[in-house]
């Protein structure tokens, strides 16, 4: 008789040492650890599902950002395309310009002129 067959019957007895071995069991398999009913096993196979985001039958959908703020850019530069927030930045910067309150601009990477 197999090791596994010895196993099998001693879950199948209803002693304490069975019920903990079985529910040790259903644990390390990520099955319910003790019986639940039908609507409680709804929930976990929910839950035991791989998630949207893994799912490779799905196809990854980013939109292009980058191409379609550049091309917003040139629509607004012909005039075709209204921009308000960068109206507003850029009459608030010509504001401060007149009232000779100019912000310096950083200097990239770190360089400084001397």
């Amino acid at each position: 008789m197999s090791n596994f067959v010895k196993y099998s019957d001693l879950i199948k007895q209803t002693t304490e040492y069975a019920k903990r071995m079985t529910r040790l069991s259903n644990r390390i398999f990520g099955e319910p650890v003790r019986p639940t009913n039908q609507k409680s096993m709804r929930v976990v196979k929910l839950f035991s599902k791989q998630p949207v985001n893994l799912d490779n039958n799905i196809y990854p959908y980013y939109p292009r950002h980058i191409e379609t703020s550049k091309l917003m850019m040139k629509l607004r530069y012909y005039g075709l395309y209204r921009d308000e927030h960068q109206d507003f930045k850029d009459e608030m910067e010509r504001m401060r310009i007149m009232r000779g309150k100019v912000k310096n601009k950083r200097q990239p990477g770190g360089t400084k002129k001397k």
